[in-house]
């Protein structure tokens, strides 16, 4: 016993899980969602490189929210993106960052239509300006359009996955009287 011979027939070296490149995977993001994230980032960065390229504005407070809210939109963009490919996906788990995704995608949504509105209202009307509220619009449509997508594709789920409860039939044992008259 003290040579270790005993255990040496029934242990087994651990197997060395294989490791990604750079821990990155698409294989949470397919089919429409690759797509659509990777549109929210371009369309985001194109609205916060136009808004920065504005010069000279008359009314600023429309140019700041929407610098703002456009640079946070990218950035969290970028951050649910790199959780979808990461193995971060795994450590919390689908369901958390799913909800966690569509949360933050009609906030997202909601606040970059909001604050293209107000720099469209409050615009001076140069191109850049109209180019970057242009971008902001349909940055907002993508966000959104992922959150009505995620709805239609989780209610086909929910539909589909859903049977009609054949354990609650007349021939059912549970469905019997407990004392049977005869």
């Amino acid at each position: 016993m003290e040579n270790g011979a005993v255990y040496n027939e029934t242990t087994e070296p651990q197997a060395k899980l294989s490791r990604r490149p750079f821990g990155c995977t698409l294989r949470h993001l397919r089919g429409w969602r690759l797509p659509t994230k990777a549109l929210q980032a371009i369309l985001s960065l194109l609205a916060v490189i136009c808004e920065e390229i504005v010069e000279d504005c008359i009314k600023c407070g429309g140019l700041y929210f929407f610098e703002f809210t456009s640079c946070s939109a990218f950035l969290l963009s970028l951050l649910i993106l790199c959780v979808y490919c990461t193995d971060v996906y795994e450590t919390f788990g689908e369901d958390k960052v799913r909800t966690v995704n569509s949360g933050a995608m009609l906030v997202i949504g909601v606040c970059f239509l909001l604050a293209s509105i107000v720099l469209a209202a409050t615009s001076s009307g140069s191109a850049v300006e109209g180019a970057a509220y242009a971008f902001g619009f349909l940055a907002s449509c993508a966000f959104l359009a992922e959150i009505i997508a995620d709805h239609f594709h989780s209610r086909k789920q929910n539909i589909d996955g859903c049977s009609e409860n054949p354990g609650n039939t007349q021939s059912a044992t549970e469905n019997q009287p407990l004392n049977k008259q005869s």
